[in-house]
């Protein structure tokens, strides 16, 4: 569903601002950056080495986003998938590589997990939050937690800077070049500039995450095997278990990843959609709030099913969820360039590339999650996918990308948000130091200037 204006009739969404509203103005910055994901940690890092001022604002009190308040846990989309390669490939480097191998040096990053046909790493959320604190730091980039953008000051066809709340109250910035990595399109959204929700309205569910703590191990690898997806003997244990109604279970394939913690596991179980059957959708506060009031009782039918049914989970209980659920989708932009659902079956590659992705489109909808693998290849992320087809001096990075439906089920994911962050940072310097357009920019010079950055292109 193509919708320029606010898709919830309770809700007023737009709000722009021809000229700064009168409320006192908190900085003037070269770049801001919305959202302190993925892909907001490796904008802001990026601007501001490159001698930027560069200002950050996250709604929570902590970087992380997806990974880290949804406690998605892991890294996906570095590896390739194969059938025939017995060890992982690593095709993804650049800002994620730099991010995974500081998480490293924090012990807090396991080695490659085998995911059905890939490879994926878990990471600890209290490291990763510790690791992006200190990159954005000595980057010299400020950064500004519990703070929220409620309205786009929009001079012309130009974003001039944001109004801001916070329990402080309202205040101004004003920014030269805004980089939107909230994740939803805030940015966009909030100026007027369409977007979508997925195909014709129909977007992925939301999951809770949780962890398990007290996990014998060394036996439940030894029932479970070394895939972190599970094997058919217990996707058939869960179907027979929610038949008998002994547990609530509507999800019968699930995942399982040892941490960086001993004797713990994080567990992607949970299928959430309303009472009513429709798909959850989390831009809706009422969505939102049904989402994590299901995903905790979800959590706890799940842990005591394992309790119940998995050995070394015998004695386990739930250490936490997520500080909120785990979402998949929201916002898409309309951009300048899409990314297709034919370029990601073709893995396409292009000149004006980006960013590398060899995840499988995991499409959560309906009864069980689509997985289509590409193996032993990936496809390129079009530059233009990023800068929205109306509006300058705005670029987005993260999930909020202008691509078709099952092409976000796969473009999505942790590894490509940091090369996402990355890239529109690089084109929002090149536009600074060049005076032009986000938009005439060309992908060529965006791509060779990641490649100097060590980006794999």
């Amino acid at each position: 569903m193509d919708r320029k204006n606010n898709y919830f009739p309770a809700w007023q969404l737009e709000s722009r601002y021809d000229t700064a509203p009168d409320l006192p103005v908190l900085a003037e910055v070269d770049v801001l950056v919305v959202g302190g994901g993925a892909a907001g940690v490796a904008a802001a890092t990026t601007a501001a080495e490159q001698g930027k001022r560069t200002l950050v604002i996250e709604r929570y009190g902590f970087f992380g986003g997806a990974a880290v308040a949804g406690m998605s846990g892991t890294i996906c989309g570095m590896y390739l998938a194969s059938d025939r390669q017995a060890e992982p490939q690593q095709v993804v480097q650049g800002f994620t590589e730099r991010f995974r191998a500081a998480l490293a040096h924090r012990g807090g990053v396991t080695g490659p997990q085998r995911y059905g046909r890939t490879w994926t790493v878990t990471h600890d959320p209290l490291m990763w939050s510790e690791t992006a604190d200190q990159l954005v730091e000595d980057a010299g980039a400020r950064t500004l937690f519990h703070t929220s953008v409620i309205g786009v000051i929009v001079k012309g066809d130009a974003c001039a800077g944001v109004v801001i709340e916070s329990a402080a109250g309202r205040s101004v910035v004003l920014a030269q070049r805004i980089i939107d990595a909230s994740g939803d399109a805030a940015v966009i959204a909030r100026a007027g500039y369409r977007y979508v929700f997925g195909d014709q309205g129909k977007i992925q569910n939301p999951t809770m995450f949780f962890r398990l703590g007290h996990i014998d191990i060394a036996r439940f690898l030894a029932y479970w095997g070394d895939d972190t997806i599970n094997p058919p003997k217990v996707s058939d244990a869960i179907a027979q278990a929610d038949a008998d109604k002994r547990y609530d279970l509507p999800r019968k394939k699930i995942w399982i990843f040892p941490t960086t913690r001993p004797g713990e596991l994080l567990v992607n179980a949970t299928r959430l959609t309303a009472r009513d059957g429709h798909m959850l959708n989390v831009i809706d506060p009422e969505d939102f709030t049904e989402a994590e009031i299901a995903g905790r009782r979800q959590v706890r039918e799940y842990a005591a099913f394992l309790a119940d049914n998995i050995p070394g989970c015998e004695d386990s209980y739930v250490m936490n969820t997520g500080t909120q659920v785990g979402v998949r989708q929201t916002r898409s932009i309309v951009g300048v360039a899409t990314l297709t659902n034919e370029d990601v079956l073709a893995c396409r590659k292009r000149d004006d590339g980006i960013c590398r992705v060899p995840w499988p489109i995991e499409l959560h909808a309906g009864e069980k999650p689509k997985l289509h693998w590409l193996l032993d290849d990936y496809y390129e992320v079009p530059y233009l996918a990023l800068v929205p087809e109306h509006g300058e001096n705005l670029i987005v990075a993260g999930r909020c990308l202008s691509a078709e439906h099952e092409a976000l089920a796969s473009a999505r994911v942790t590894a490509q948000c940091f090369e996402y962050g990355r890239a529109a940072a690089v084109a929002t310097i090149l536009s600074l130091d060049s005076g032009r357009r986000l938009r005439d920019i060309p992908g060529e010079e965006v791509r060779a200037e990641m490649v100097k950055l060590g980006s794999a292109l």
